[in-house]
Order: C-alpha cells, then structure tokens, then sequence
C-alpha cells in the first residue's frame, strides 16, 4: 500500500484525482450534507470555533489600560515612543512646509518661515545630480515642479516628512537587526518567522493594534510605517553580509582587526550597494505605507486619495494619485542611482572646492529665505500660477463612461459569468474538512510532512476562526488574478529578453508600474468599473504583474550559451529553441516569478476591500473602521498563513525543478 500511494504521488494520478475530488466535493457538498444529515462537513461547528479575537482585544486592553513595568505603565512606554517619533517628524514639517512657531493657537507668532519651494527644488536637483548625472537632476527637478505646479506641493511635503522620518529608523534599525542576525545564528531563526509574518500580514492589519496602542494621528501612521518597511532591509542586510568575498574577511583577520572593526570596516562597506538596494525597498515600501497610513491620520497626499475616493471625485483623485506617482518616481530613481553609486577621491582644497554642491545649496537657501521675506512668490508657489487638471480628468472619464460603457460592461459581464463568478463557486463549495486536507496532501507532496504538517494547522486555524467562507473568497480572487497576470505577463517578459528594444520599453513600464503606491491602482479602476469583483481582479492584476515580467525575461536571459549552442547545433529552430530549451531551463525562475506574483496579489486583495470585494480583506478593514484589533488580527493571521503555505510551496517546487535540471 505505501508503494502504491508513493506511485501514485509520483504521478499526474496523484494531481488528477485530487482535483476530480475537489471539484465534485464543491458541487454536491450541500447534497452530501443533506444526505448524512452532518453540517458539519460544510461550515466548521460554530461551538469549537477559536475565540482568538476577542482574547486578542483583552489582551491589547489590557496592555493599554493596566499594564505596568514598576517605573512606568505600558501606555507612557508608547506615548514616549510617540514623543521621541514626534520630534523630528514636526520639525520636518516645520522645515517643509508649516515654518517654525512659537506659542499657541491664536497667539501664535511665526518666527522663522519653511524652506521655500525653489529652495526645496534646489535641494533634490542637488542630490539628484551627486547620486548619478545631470539627467536623474532633470528627473527629479520635473517631478518635485510638477507638485507645485498642479497644487499639490502642501500635501506632497507631509508626506514627504513622514518618509524623511521613517525610513531612517527603518534603514537603521533593520541594518542593526540584520548584523545581530549575520552574527548570531539563533537570532536569525528567531527573526525569520517573524519577518515571514511581517512580510505576510496585510497591511491594514498594521494599523488595528497601532491605532489603539498610539492612539489616532501622524506618529501612530509613523509606528506602523517603520514596522511594516524594516522587513526587507533586515533580509537584504544578511545577503548583504554572507555575499561579502572569503578574502577580505581573512585579509581582516590577518590585521588584528576586532569583531566590531570587521563589521564597520569590512563587512558593512563592501556590502554598501547591496545595502542601498535594500533602502531602495525600505524607501518605496515606505510610501506605499504612508498613503495606506492616511486612514489613522497620516495626512498628505494618501488623505487627499482617500478623500477623493469617499466622494467620487474623479479629477481629485487622479490629481492626487499622479502627485503620488511622481514623488515615487524621484525617490526610486534617487535611491537606485545611491545603490549603483561607485566610491569617488575625496576632494582638495578648500571648503568651497571639498564640498561644491553643498555649498550652492546652501547659498540657494539663504537667498531664497531672504527673497521669500520681499517677494511672496519666491517663498510659496503662487496659486495664481497652479494648474488644476482636476475638470480635464473628470471629463475625460466621464466621456470614456458614455462613449465605451457598452464595452467596458460587455468586457466585464463576460469575464464575471465566463470566469469569475464559476471559480467562486466552484472555490466557496469545498468543505472546509477536505480543503484543509487537501492543502496538507499537496504541501506533503512537494515539500515534505513537516510542512503539510504546518498546511494543515494554518488552514485549521482559518477554519477555526469561523473564516472559511471569507478565504475562500480570497483563493478564488488571488488564483484569477494571478492566472492573468501570468498569462500576460510571461510572454511580455519572454518577448523582453529575446528583443532588447521591446525589453527596455517592457521592462521601463514594468519599472514604473512598481515604483505606484498599491492606493494608485484603485483610482482608475473604481471611475471605469465601479466596485466590485471585477475591479479588485482588475486592480490585482495590474500590480502583481511586474514580478510575472520580471522573472520570465530573468529566466530567459539566464539560461546557459552553451546550452543554446548545444541545441543551434542540433539544428533547432529558433521556435524550438525556445520550447525545447528556453523555457524548460527557465522553470525555476518563472515559478519563483509566480511566487512573487501570488504573494503581490494577497497583499492587494486587502486593499481592494476599499472597493467592495467580501473576502478576508474586507474583514481586516472592517476590524479597523470599528478599531477591533482582535479580528483584524486573526483575519490578518489567515491572510498571512495562505500566503506562507503558497510561498513553501512554490519555493519547494522551484528547488525540485532545479535539482531536475542539475542548476
């Protein structure tokens, strides 16, 4: 019998069954429960349910209302974080945009103003240029005029100091976790579930236990902006570190050089690009953050998204995205050109000469602050002078609406009665008992019993925690999406690595794509779609496309000239080439392609419940309209445990196909 089941296993048999199974359990399974009289085989029995959330919100209560540490209460622990946050981030907006103050409410008196927004203009071309050339100064001198030209500058410097006030603590904090980590290998195994569970939880799930901890406001959206954006930096550290050359740490040990010398001396600066890669991340996972933050009072241009979106302001709403869009833009580029940046000689001669740039900044200061005293104009962008799109955007939707809404709804009714609205069936009739033994018997299958193991407890879990329904509404929203983005995205990368020109204007679109806040997606795809299914499928797809892209031209590229040479001589074709070679040698990376394009889809399914989708999201957003931390927490956990069974899945099968391979 053991014989036969490894057969079997070995075997599409195996796969087959396993689907035929599902599929006619999901269509009879109310009959079958009729027939047995069991209804336990549909729903999991309301009286075993786990009551997680509600001890999760004692526990938060308590920790808020009576929790004491002898010299000091849990709450004034958090309300002295609060503090020392709350220090630089209104100094920064006092610097960008507010000026400085003294005294309160009406009897305050401004004694010095903000920097102007020439003189901020000034300071982004300066960096620009000294990260790369004067083209990326060009770029990020378009970017931050186009802010003050269509209004939006007020907004854009806000929330540009919370990411001026955020991403330091996160690129700091997670460098100092990620050493520890490097150096202590119990640390590491004690941080990898939890950066696992960091990178998995959704992001509204950040804000419930956030919110009643710190309170509504700016350092609370601040708190969860940190938590959320260290994760990557912390991985990239250790890579960082393990990829520095054996040759140099001995060189290291043969000069006497300490433990802490090694590490600032020889680890941290040879692993300084890689490390820049990570800050790139910690810079845009940031924003993306912050906009989201918006909802506990983060303010700027994710308040103004928000709003826009509360009122059907269309023209608002596109405004405020596109300002998101191009402050992304300039702080991506910035921060790449930092993590290409080679090491310059150091200059000679006087101040002026060591330091130019420096120096014209702050020139470009002063003379603005004395200017700005005489000449209004100098110091705040007129309005006289601002450009409002706001009627141009309205009017371009709504002619799309009246000229294309036969389309558009012929398009959508298709796909929902075509694919959707089957596969959510098909997806919310598995009885839970045969979905969590499923998912174990494939976990098993690919990757070993410790993990079907663990499948079968997370899943459990969900099942327990009364959610089912709800995740299985997410599977369904997830597998489309990801299905499409997929089928897109593969030939668009495939299509990228075989011709360089349609590479750079494919892979240029896949750059911007990445560089949107996860807010941006929605703005469209409410104006044209409305709310929905169907518009969060839509939005899904568009932001986990990238990675599809991505992967598939990496793995084309990657595949070994040999080989190809092996398989010209042979005479293949350059079709066959392609089929019979390309793609083949390829498979790791597309199935590491697709694990990323999963994990972005769960990520956006809990945004998405902004526009009406009922699925684990919508609970997580529910949990944080009524500050329910307990339910936000236990749907955040189920969100987070599909997207760790997914993700050891697809990585076990990347490792296998490999090994197949001989890579």
């Amino acid at each position: 019998m053991p014989h036969l089941i490894k057969y079997l296993m070995r075997t599409g048999v195996f796969w087959l069954s396993l689907f035929v199974t599902t599929w006619l359990l999901s269509h009879y399974s109310f009959q079958i429960y009729k027939a047995l009289d069991a209804r336990w085989i549909i729903r999991y029995p309301k009286k075993y349910q786990l009551n997680f959330d509600d001890s999760i919100s004692s526990l938060l209560n308590w920790l808020v209302d009576v929790a004491n540490f002898g010299l000091f209460t849990f709450r004034e622990l958090t309300r002295a974080i609060a503090w020392v946050i709350e220090i630089p981030y209104q100094f920064l907006r006092n610097l960008l945009i507010e000026g400085f103050q003294t005294g309160l409410g009406d009897a305050a008196v401004q004694i010095a103003p903000s920097l102007s927004w020439i003189a901020v203009i000034g300071i982004v071309v300066t960096i620009g240029h000294y990260a790369r050339d004067w083209a990326l100064a060009a770029l990020t001198c378009i970017c931050f005029l186009y802010l003050a030209v269509f209004g939006q500058w007020d907004s854009a410097m806000v929330t540009l100091a919370s990411v001026l006030v955020a991403v330091p603590i996160g690129a700091v904090g997670g460098l100092v976790l990620g050493i520890l980590a490097y150096r202590a290998v119990w640390v590491e195994r004690l941080l990898r579930p939890i950066l696992d569970l960091m990178q998995t939880v959704p992001v509204f799930a950040y804000l419930v236990p956030i919110l009643i901890l710190f309170g509504f406001g700016p350092v609370a959206a601040l708190v969860a902006t940190v938590i959320y954006a260290m994760p990557p930096m912390i991985r990239v550290t250790i890579v960082a570190l393990r990829g520095t050359p054996e040759e140099l740490l001995e060189a290291g040990r043969m000069m006497g050089a300490t433990p802490r010398q090694m590490t600032w001396k020889v680890l941290v600066p040879v692993a300084t690009p890689t490390l820049m890669v990570g800050v790139n991340q910690v810079i845009m996972l940031t924003l993306n953050m912050v906009i989201i933050a918006s909802m506990i009072g983060a303010g700027g241009l994710g308040f103004d998204v928000l709003a826009s979106l509360r009122k059907l302001d269309i023209g608002g709403g596109i405004e405020a995205g596109l300002a998101i869009v191009v402050m992304a833009i300039a702080l991506d580029r910035t921060s790449q050109a930092f993590s290409e940046r080679r090491m310059e000689h150091q200059r000679t001669g006087n101040v002026l000469q060591r330091h130019p740039w420096s120096t014209t900044v702050l020139l470009v200061v002063v003379v603005t602050f004395i200017l700005g005293l005489v000449i209004p104009a100098v110091q705040s962008y007129p309005d006289a002078w601002k450009i409002s799109t706001g009627a141009f955007w309205s009017n371009a939707i709504e002619w799309i609406n009246v000229n294309f809404f036969d389309t558009l709804e012929v398009i959508k009714t298709a796909l929902l009665k075509g694919i959707l609205l089957p596969v959510k069936k098909f997806f919310s009739g598995i009885p839970w008992l045969w979905g969590v033994v499923v998912t174990g018997l494939i976990s098993w299958r690919v990757a070993g019993w410790k993990l079907g193991l663990a499948a079968i407890l997370m899943m459990g879990f969900i099942a327990a925690s009364g959610l089912w329904g709800k995740a299985m509404v997410t599977l369904y929203l997830c597998g489309v999406s990801v299905f499409i983005a997929v089928l897109v995205g593969t030939p668009l990368g495939i299509w990228a690595a075989q011709k360089p020109g349609a590479g750079r204007v494919i892979l240029g679109l896949m750059d911007t794509l990445q560089t949107l806040p996860s807010f941006v997606y929605l703005i469209p795809v409410v104006m044209l779609f409305r709310v929905g299914d169907f518009s969060a499928m839509i939005a899904v797809v568009l932001y986990a496309l990238a990675p599809a892209v991505r992967y598939a031209a990496h793995g084309i590229r990657e595949v070994p000239l040999q080989l190809l040479e092996a398989g010209q001589m042979a005479g293949c074709t350059p079709r066959q080439l392609l089929w019979r070679v390309k793609i083949p040698m390829a498979t790791p990376q597309l199935l590491l392609g697709l694990n990323q394009t999963i994990m972005l889809a769960l990520s956006m399914l809990v945004i998405t419940a902004l526009v009406g989708t009922r699925d684990l999201g919508q609970e997580v957003y529910i949990a944080l309209t009524k500050a329910n931390a307990g339910q936000g927490i236990v749907a955040g956990l189920s969100v987070a445990f599909i997207a760790i069974v997914a993700d050891r899945i697809m990585h076990a099968l990347s490792d296998n196909q490999k090994q197949r391979l001989s890579l």
